[in-house]
């Protein structure tokens, strides 16, 4: 096939790579051997070096072997980023065990599901989670619940003074009770830290069972083996080519129990040595602080993070001029928010995309190099993309807008326990995303919708990116996102829903005025709403499909009360 987009590739970057056969867990020896007293973590003011993290992993992982767990078991990590979601994580792997990332903003009903459908043997949690935990043990294949607390690694005295802490900001203290089922961390680390091996075929032997989010029916377990986030990692640190090994610091506010902020922030660093700075919340007073204080180098977020940042009303305390490289994913990136982000860092900033199912990278902009501002850039190295027609499933030229496919070393194995949805989604070895998108000449790539997310309104196909990208230029406007809401006549109308800057007022007659200068009439809001916020995901994502379910409900109810 033709992959017009390589002849883009600056010099530095190649254009296949010789992927190391090694296990996800290896890199993390590695580097604790050729720098075992760099930090390799920095916590709340605590520092912990890339030693004091494997030796600690293995500790976990002894402790795992002792409770029962073997290769291929699957062991949940519930926790905040924290330095025992790094040293639980690569635990996990050393003792041969697949980790289930889990959210620890669940609801019981949310974990018990994902408990059951991975068949869990041992959760590691946070304390404050531990009562959810403890009310869904007995309905799921959980032997075994180690807990945790924030203060296990917090320095003197902060550990002392933290329960009073917790007790102000959650109105509650949990108390972990050991016995025969219930563990703490500081037990676990009585462990033996003796070295651990447990065969581990890359290619084969998962390392990861990553749930997606569930927009259509139940959550999925997407299977990632070992090679697969090798490889992804292995490209990011190649596109990455001007960071240099041991030497950047790594800002930790993408959650690690996000893809996206385990591959991007975790892995690239434990693989290159790099310092991560590690807050266990998305704040954004913390946030630049943390920029400031440890003259951060690399920040991968989401727009909200860039977009919040940048409305602070005290941004210009802060230096923020040691940011070289931020690739943004898990939604569109306003051009707006890129171009002040960047004259105020004097760093690069680009959209990245990729899926839970590609571990998740597949495209980004060049960062020193070629790129086109709304454009999601170019297919990473031993990556092929495709636009396919919806129709027929032949590829599309460039320039028409068909479903994005893609196919390359990071792509999953499949769904867990889920042969036919596998199917549906993995053909000849390529993904189909659900994503509608085009190929310029170039070989750049474009999304302009979520497959199930086009609002087609009088028999017109309006993809909400495009609607949402001109109200993000008008300059009262802080975030937009637009769904399609129904329709007696149109079958579907367009909706934005919107937040304002601080101290701005605006009508919607104001920003039809403005919209119907750059979009065709049936793309222009026919409603709009002011908000004070909008839904988010975990990442900062604006979730339109709460949005179009609030909209669902109001028109059950006007229909039942009409």
């Amino acid at each position: 096939m033709e992959r017009p987009w390589l002849q883009h590739y600056p010099p530095e970057i190649p254009h296949h790579i010789d992927y190391d056969p090694q296990p996800l867990h290896f890199y993390l020896q590695q580097t604790a051997f050729e720098y075992p007293h760099k930090n390799a973590i920095h916590f709340l003011g605590k520092n912990i070096t890339f030693h004091e993290v494997y030796v600690q992993s293995k500790t976990f992982a002894n402790y795992l072997k002792s409770l029962g767990v073997e290769k291929g078991d699957r062991v949940a990590i519930m926790l905040p980023n924290c330095p025992q979601a790094v040293i639980g994580y690569y635990g996990v792997l050393l003792a041969g065990g697949i980790v289930v990332q889990t959210n620890p903003l669940y609801t019981e009903r949310e974990l018990e599901y994902q408990m059951k459908d991975s068949e869990a043997k041992v959760i590691l949690c946070l304390d404050l989670v531990y009562p959810k935990v403890s009310a869904v043990f007995t309905r799921t294949s959980l032997q075994h619940v180690i807990a945790t607390g924030l203060a296990d690694f917090l320095p003197f005295p902060k550990n002392l003074l933290y329960p009073f802490v917790q007790k102000k900001q959650m109105g509650m203290v949990v108390q972990i009770q050991e016995g025969a089922n219930v563990h703490t961390w500081k037990t676990a680390m009585r462990a033996s830290d003796e070295d651990i091996s447990v065969p581990c075929s890359p290619e084969e032997d998962l390392a990861l069972l990553q749930y997606t989010g569930g927009t259509t029916g139940f959550p999925k377990g997407v299977m990632l083996t070992h090679r697969n986030l090798v490889a992804n990692t292995t490209m990011a640190i190649h596109w990455l080519y001007n960071c240099e090994q041991g030497n950047e610091v790594v800002l930790g506010v993408l959650p690690f129990f996000h893809v996206y902020g385990m591959s991007a922030v975790m892995n690239i660093s434990v693989m290159q040595a790099y310092e991560m700075i590690l807050l266990p919340k998305f704040d954004l007073d913390s946030m630049l602080k943390a920029i400031k204080k440890h003259r951060v180098t690399l920040f991968p977020g989401a727009p909200t993070m860039y977009i919040g940042l940048l409305n602070h009303p005290k941004l210009a305390k802060y230096d923020l001029s040691s940011v070289s490289a931020c690739i943004s994913g898990s939604a569109p990136l306003p051009v707006e928010v890129q171009e002040e982000f960047e004259s105020i860092t004097g760093g690069k900033l680009v959209e990245g995309y990729g899926l839970t199912e590609s571990s998740p990278i597949t495209h980004s902009n060049f960062l020193w190099s070629k790129r086109i501002s709304g454009s999601i850039g170019v297919p990473w190295p031993d990556t092929d993309a495709r636009i396919v027609s919806l129709e027929t499933g032949e590829e599309l030229p460039s320039g028409e807008i068909g479903e994005i496919i893609v196919k390359g070393p990071q792509v999953m194995r499949g769904y867990w326990k889920r042969p036919e949805e596998t199917e549906a989604v993995l053909k000849d070895g390529w993904l189909y995303t659900g994503d509608m998108g085009y190929m310029d000449e170039d070989g750049f790539f474009y999304v302009v919708d979520r497959k199930k997310d086009m609002i087609v309104a009088s028999g017109f196909n309006v993809y909400p990116r495009e609607v949402e990208e001109v109200l993000y230029e008008y300059e009262k406007v802080k975030e937009a996102v637009v769904a399609g809401i129904p329709d007696p006549y149109r079958g579907e109308t367009v909706k934005a829903y919107i937040v304002l800057k601080d101290g701005e007022s605006c009508t919607p007659e104001e920003l039809d005025a403005f919209a119907r200068k750059y979009l065709s009439a049936y793309k222009v809001p026919k409603v709009y709403e002011f908000r004070q916020e909008l839904p988010k995901s975990v990442v900062g994502k604006i979730l339109r499909r709460v949005l179009i379910e609030e909209e669902k409900q109001k028109q059950k109810q006007d229909d039942e009360t009409g």
